[in-house]
This record gives structure tokens, C-alpha cells and sequence, in this order.
């Protein structure tokens, strides 16, 4: 990035800083996606957990709702399905796309259901990566991390985030869903259609949007055909069309599953693969001492995915009146649980801004959230960037970040659109 456009994001974060605190608290907003593309979020989190933790926005480009922005306040949201549905969607949705069926937020894959509908869904996928899964799936793994690390060019600038980041996560996705290799970089592409505004991804309109998620959908219902006709695998796809429990779903149901499913095995491990690398460049301190001792990679992994949020938000609607913090909730008001914030939340988490990759309790973060709907491939997501760590202390002394990031323009995903990075030297 030329120093022009250091210079202006540096002003667009002193800006945002300034208009988080000179205005009335009652005016915040944080439901901005410019805001999240400049890494510009933090002072507008900060003020609201000292002066108003429970935040109601009575207008906004994705409507009303409340911001819950103190940890034990989002663990107490999160954990009260009772009160607090999924059903009427998983994130908060932009006006614009509120009369169109957004598959990442539809009450119709077992993340945006309640019980026992949510139960029963979630059983049937969650042996794909049960611990003897996993087990099975380490040195697969391994195995290519190692081939995607001997690939990259020693001494010449390369985008980590579409080599590395994006590169193994698919992969990995891909062995999942037993989708055609060769193809799996379209499971990239439609995580990025479903949670980049239109405009601002690959898809350039609403229109564009539509036809790229049929597109998915499309060859997802072709998979499906396959597989209901042969025996059963440990595949997701097989494992959906033969449980007892999804082998009648509707199809929009089975696609709005597919939605959640590529997402979810997409964007958190992506995400924090490329945002170790940023951590440790703007930590040289932490990049030492891991060098020191690789054994930290393991509380690395998890401090980094608390430092990222991969995440920024999930959103509930709730069913009845609910006191929070002083605070009435209204029976049909939707609520954001900001993770983001959560894990900034100094009344729970010692020096929450700083990287610490050797902190007492690292796994102490809210980013895979809580209750019924903690996320089911945490485990998963930790192997797999535990391995790609472990590979990389092996190969390179050094891993050079040259220019600040393109972040994704989106309050869902926090993550990174290119990530421009140098390796000196191999070892």
C-alpha cells in the first residue's frame, strides 16, 4: 500500500475515532461495513461498553435492533435460546435484501432453528468431525499444508490470503462435502458471494447474487442426487441425504444447510490463518518468542481467534419482553450479539487489545459463540490452523507482511480480501 493510502486509512480511523465519541451515545451505529473495512470499529465498541453496553440503533441500513457488546452480556444472550430465536435468521440483513431469500440468513439450516428441529439437524452433520474424524483427517491435513507451503515463491511478493489461507480452508471443504477437487475453489467463490454486500465482491448486483447462488445451489442439488442413489459415506452431502433426520428436508432447506455449511468451514479458518500473519507482523515481540518456543503454536491458534473475531456478529430475535443490563428487549426486536466486542470486554479478559500468545486462558473467547449453537467445527478450524503453524515453523524463519491488508467490506465476516507478504528465506 503507497504511503498516500496509509496516510488516508490512518485519517479515516482518527475520523471514526472522533465521531465515536463527539455525538450522543443514543446515535451509534456500528452496523457499518466501511467501518469494519478500515479496522475502524474499535472507539465506537469501546464507548459503548463503558456507557451503553445494551445499545438500541432505532434506524439503520439493516433496520432496528439492539447491540450487545459486553461479554457476559452476549454469554447470557447466546445461551437463552429460549428467549432469544434463531429462527428469523442468524445476522442482521440489509433493508435492500430483506424481500430476498439471503441463504446465510433464513430460518431454514439448523443454525437459524431452535430446538428440537435445530437438534436433530445438527446431530446428523456433527460425526464428520467428531474427535475420531479429525483424528483421521490431521495427517490429510498436514500433508497439504506442507504442499501448499513448498509451492510458494522464496523472495518474491505473493497475495498470502488467495495461496495459503484460501487454499487450504477449501481444501479442506472440500473433503468435507467429497466435492470434485479440481473445482473447489467455487466453494470460495459462493462463501464470498453469500457474505460480501453486492457490489463489493464477486457478485455486482442483487441480480448477480441470485444467479451465482443458484449456480451453487444448482450443483449442490446434483450432488445430492448422487448421493441419495449410492450408499452411504462419511461425507456431509451423504450424511444429510441419508439421516433419518434430513433425508425428507425441503430442498430450500438442504440449500440453506449447504449455505451454512460452506461459510462455516470457509471463513473462520480462512480468516485466521491470515490474521495470525498479521498479529505476529504487528507483534514482533510474540513472532519472537514463538520462534523461541513453537510449543506456544497451540495458544497462539487460540489467541489469535479471539485477537481476529473472525465473526464480528451473530444476531437473535426475541420471543417474549426481556430485562438486560436496565434495558427492555420487545418481544420481535432483533439483537446482535458483537462478538467483536465481547472479546475487547476488559472486565473479562486482561489487556483484551493486546496479543498475547501466551495468555493464562486462551481459549477464554467468545468467537465460536455459546449454548446450543457454539459453533459444531471449532475443533476442526483449531487443527487446522495448528497444522499450518506447525508446517510453517519448519519451513521459514520469517514470514513479511508489506502493506496493510484489503479487509472485507462486511459486518459478518472480518476477514481479509488480500494479504501482500514476502518470505526471506527458507530454513
Amino acid at each position: 500500500m503507497a504511503d498516500g493510502a496509509v496516510d488516508i486509512l490512518k485519517d479515516k480511523r482518527a475520523a471514526a475515532r472522533k465521531a465515536a465519541y463527539e455525538g450522543p451515545v443514543e446515535d451509534l451505529n456500528p452496523a457499518r461495513a466501511s467501518l469494519f473495512r478500515d479496522d475502524a470499529m474499535w472507539p465506537m465498541f469501546e464507548r459503548l461498553r463503558k456507557e451503553d453496553p445494551v445499545h438500541y440503533t432505532a434506524d439503520s441500513n439493516y433496520g432496528a435492533y439492539w447491540s450487545i457488546t459486553k461479554y457476559n452480556d452476549i454469554l447470557a444472550v447466546d445461551s437463552n435460546h429460549q428467549v432469544f430465536s434463531s429462527a428469523k435468521g442468524i445476522t442482521l440483513t440489509p433493508k435492500a435484501a430483506q424481500g430476498f431469500r439471503d441463504p446465510n440468513n433464513t430460518a431454514t439450516n439448523f443454525i437459524a432453528m431452535d430446538p428440537p428441529r435445530h437438534d436433530v439437524q445438527r446431530k446428523t452433520v456433527s460425526p464428520a468431525v467428531s474427535p475420531h474424524a479429525l483424528s483421521i483427517m490431521a495427517p490429510v491435513i498436514r500433508e497439504r499444508a506442507g504442499l501448499i507451503l513448498d509451492s510458494l515463491p522464496i523472495g518474491e511478493d505473493f497475495d498470502w490470503v488467495d495461496l495459503v489461507s484460501k487454499e487450504l480452508t477449501t481444501m479442506t471443504l472440500a473433503t468435507l462435502f467429497d466435492f470434485p477437487f479440481e473445482e473447489r475453489r467455487k466453494l470460495t467463490r459462493w462463501s464470498d458471494v453469500m457474505t460480501t454486500a453486492p457490489g463489493f465482491g464477486p457478485a455486482a448486483d442483487l441480480m448477480e447474487m441470485r444467479a451465482m447462488m443458484a449456480e451453487c445451489f444448482g450443483y449442490f442439488t446434483e450432488l445430492w442426487n448422487q448421493r441419495v442413489n449410492a450408499p452411504p459415506t462419511g461425507d456431509l452431502i451423504s450424511m444429510l441425504a441419508h439421516g433419518e433426520e434430513t433425508r425428507n428436508m425441503t430442498q430450500a432447506e438442504f440449500h440453506a444447510n449447504v449455505a451454512l455449511l460452506i461459510i462455516g468451514g470457509n471463513d473462520t479458518t480462512r480468516n485466521t490463518i491470515s490474521g495470525s500473519v498479521l498479529a505476529l507482523n504487528q507483534n514482533p515481540d510474540q513472532y519472537a518468542k514463538l520462534r523461541a518456543n513453537p510449543s506456544l503454536i497451540t495458544s497462539m491458534v487460540s489467541e489469535t481467534i479471539r485477537w481476529q473475531t473472525p465473526l464480528a456478529h451473530m444476531a437473535r430475535t426475541a420471543t417474549q419482553d426481556f430485562e438486560l443490563s436496565g434495558k427492555t428487549i420487545h418481544e420481535g426486536d432483533k439483537v446482535a450479539m458483537w462478538y467483536v466486542s465481547g472479546n475487547r470486554d476488559d472486565t473479562v479478559i486482561a489487556n483484551p487489545d493486546s496479543y498475547i500468545i501466551d495468555r493464562e486462558r486462551p481459549r477464554q473467547h467468545m468467537s465460536f459463540g455459546f449454548g446450543i449453537h457454539r459453533c459444531v467445527g471449532n475443533r476442526l478450524a483449531e487443527l487446522q490452523l495448528t497444522i499450518i503453524w506447525e508446517e510453517i515453523m519448519k519451513r521459514f524463519p520469517d514470514i513479511k507482511l508489506l502493506e496493510e491488508p484489503k479487509r472485507s467490506f462486511s459486518i459478518f465476516v472480518k476477514g481479509y480480501e488480500d494479504m501482500k507478504v514476502v518470505l526471506p528465506s527458507k530454513l
